[in-house]
C-alpha cells in the first residue's frame, strides 16, 4: 500500500514538472538574436552574418575567425516587407560561399539545434516571428521531445492585409512539423486604396450630396 502511494506521488510530481516545463513560454528576442543562434551542421571553416541597412553593411556575428567576402546587394528577411536584409558569407574547403535566400539559410542551419533554428527553418514556409505581436506570434515553449512555436503568417496581401497566427509542433530530433494549429486572424489592415475599406465607405457616405428641396411653382 505504501509502495503504491509512493509511486503515485512520484508520478504526480513527474507530470507536474513536465507540464511546468512545457508551458514556460519564452518570447523570441528579435530577428538579429534569432539569426545569431545558428549552429551549422556542415563543416564550415568560418562564417559571418551581415546586416545591410540602406547600403551599409554591419557584421552581426563572426564565427571561426576572419572571413574574406564581397559585399552582397541582396539577401533574406525573416519578416516580410523589410527594406533592409541579411546575408551570410562562409568559407568551406578554401571557397567563399553566400547565403542570400531563405532556402539557402534553411540548408545552412541544417539539423535543428534550438528553438531559434526551428523558427528560421519555418520561415522558408512563409511563417514569421512577428516582433510587434510577440505574445501571439513570436514565442515558444518546449518539452523534452518537441518545440511549440507561436508564429505568424501573411495570409492575405489583398484588402484587407491580413495576418494569422499558428502554433507549430516541431520534433527536436527529426525537425518535422507534426501539427499546425490555426489560432485565427490577429491583425487586419485596410489601406486607402481598398475598395472595401469600411472607414473609407463611411467617409464617402457622408460626402454624398443631398438632394435640394424643390422650389414651389404655385402662384400666390
Amino acid at each position: 500500500m505504501i509502495k503504491t502511494a509512493t509511486r503515485s506521488t512520484a508520478i504526480i510530481f513527474l507530470l507536474l514538472g513536465f507540464l511546468g516545463y512545457s508551458q514556460n513560454k519564452k518570447n523570441f528576442s528579435g530577428i538579429p538574436n534569432i539569426l545569431q543562434q545558428i549552429i551549422p551542421n556542415d563543416r564550415i571553416d568560418s562564417w559571418v552574418l551581415v546586416y545591410n541597412n540602406y547600403g551599409k553593411n554591419q557584421e552581426i556575428k563572426t564565427s571561426g575567425g576572419k572571413t574574406d567576402y564581397i559585399p552582397q546587394f541582396s539577401g533574406f528577411n525573416l519578416f516580410p516587407e523589410e527594406d533592409s536584409f541579411y546575408y551570410i558569407a562562409y568559407n568551406a574547403g578554401g571557397k567563399t560561399n553566400y547565403i542570400t535566400d531563405l532556402e539557402g539559410l534553411k540548408k545552412f542551419a541544417g539539423k535543428i539545434d534550438n528553438a531559434e533554428e526551428a523558427a528560421i527553418i519555418l520561415t522558408a514556409d512563409g511563417y514569421m516571428v512577428d516582433e510587434e505581436f510577440k505574445d501571439v506570434a513570436g514565442n515558444y515553449y518546449e518539452d523534452p521531445g518537441h518545440y511549440y512555436l507561436d508564429m505568424g503568417k501573411l495570409t492575405s496581401k489583398e484588402c484587407p492585409y491580413q495576418k494569422t497566427h499558428y502554433t507549430l509542433t516541431v520534433n527536436k530530433s527529426s525537425g518535422t512539423v507534426s501539427n499546425v494549429k490555426d489560432n485565427g486572424t490577429y491583425i487586419e489592415l485596410y489601406n486607402k486604396k481598398c475598395a472595401n475599406n469600411p472607414r473609407l465607405l463611411k467617409i464617402q457616405k457622408k460626402e454624398e450630396p443631398k438632394d435640394e428641396p424643390k422650389k414651389s411653382t404655385k402662384r400666390k
